[in-house]
């Protein structure tokens, strides 16, 4: 069932293709699109043919399932951007086209250059998101403890409260990003066995895809040509172009599902942590204050970091998530303030 399998997709593909390159009526990426339904065509009269010399029954009409339906009439709607990630993982090619190209990266010429913008960029990102869990942690946590201490002053309650928090919270943060990356790696994995297998049964017309998406990028055709046929030439190169260029699949920004998971208690726990250090040491109105202060100071300082990444002014960013983080905590306090009068009356 294997070949009849291959050629499911392949027509699933060109099924999608189509609805993309509708999509994109009028614009270059149309035309590159209806060639890549072609090329998927030709593919699946291959697999049909290798499913036919083994016996198989082939439909005569490909009908796309509820999956495909769904997605295509997703991609009328909405285009094909928004869905680059859903559409890749069905094994529709070309959509590193909407990833665009960083400024200052021109298109690859060479073997060498392919790739090279793509490398050294994880420690960027787990500062990344190590930033985003510390926030996260702080302005969760730092909204229930107050919500709780508008309720009610015994300090026993608001530890138990903010230590539960961070529990819940840091826990729920790993799951979460373990799950993501870990289903990240299984669509991974999965893409590149199939392209595997492809570049082995018919390296000529992956090359010619790679060739397609290369001249949509800007580069000469006969340029496109060498550098894709170049590619086709190196299997171990070729698999992680194709997944790259093809599928925009980078197996370098997956990282661990364990390392992941870990990175994000962490982060969120230091961050939820903050507001509730003082509680642990005092209570009362003196804990509460130095609770506002302490997560006040954290907060600005998490928005300064933030501008390294967005480009704005470290003040301005600073200042911003203390707003931010000010709001939620004055929200949330008055709301325990009201529920804990409405419960303590009669």
């Amino acid at each position: 069932m294997h070949e009849l399998e291959s050629w499911a997709e392949e027509k699933r593909s060109a099924y999608l293709y189509r609805v993309v390159a509708e999509a994109e009526a009028g614009t270059p990426r149309q035309a590159l699109f209806t060639e890549l339904a072609q090329s998927a065509e030709r593919q699946a009269a291959i697999w049909e043919r290798h499913a036919r010399d083994a016996g198989q029954s082939v439909p005569g009409r490909f009908v796309p399932d509820m999956r495909t339906r769904v997605v295509a009439y997703l991609v009328r709607r909405l285009g094909p951007r928004p869905l680059r990630g859903v559409l890749a993982a069905i094994k529709v090619r070309g959509m590193s086209l909407y990833g665009g190209i960083a400024s200052g990266h021109a298109m690859p010429r060479s073997m060498d250059e392919v790739g090279r913008r793509h490398r050294s960029v994880g420690s960027g990102g787990n500062l990344r998101a190590a930033v985003f869990g510390v926030n996260d942690g702080l302005i969760s946590n730092a909204s229930l403890i107050m919500g709780i201490a508008g309720a009610a002053s015994d300090n026993a309650l608001i530890l138990l409260s903010g230590a539960a928090g961070l529990i819940a919270g840091a826990f729920s943060m790993a799951a979460g990003e373990y799950v993501s990356v870990r289903s990240q790696r299984e669509m991974y994995e999965y893409q590149i066995g199939l392209e595997k297998e492809e570049l082995e049964r018919y390296p000529e017309e992956e090359a010619e895809e790679l060739r397609l998406i290369y001249e949509a990028r800007g580069l000469p055709r006969e340029e496109a040509a060498q550098l894709a046929n170049s590619l086709i030439a190196d299997p171990e190169r070729a698999l992680d172009t194709l997944a790259r260029e093809e599928l925009g699949l980078n197996a370098e920004d997956l990282g661990s599902p364990w390392g992941a998971a870990l990175f994000s208690f962490f982060s969120f726990a230091v961050g939820a942590l903050i507001p509730l250090l003082p509680f642990i040491f005092a209570s009362g109105t003196a804990s509460l204050i130095v609770a506002i202060a302490l997560t006040g100071v954290a907060l600005f300082v998490v928005g300064a970091v933030l501008s390294l990444f967005t480009g704005r002014g470290a003040v301005f960013s600073g200042a911003r998530m203390l707003a931010i983080g000010a709001a939620a905590g004055t929200f949330t306090y008055l709301i325990g303030k009201f529920l804990g009068v409405t419960l303590a009356s009669p």
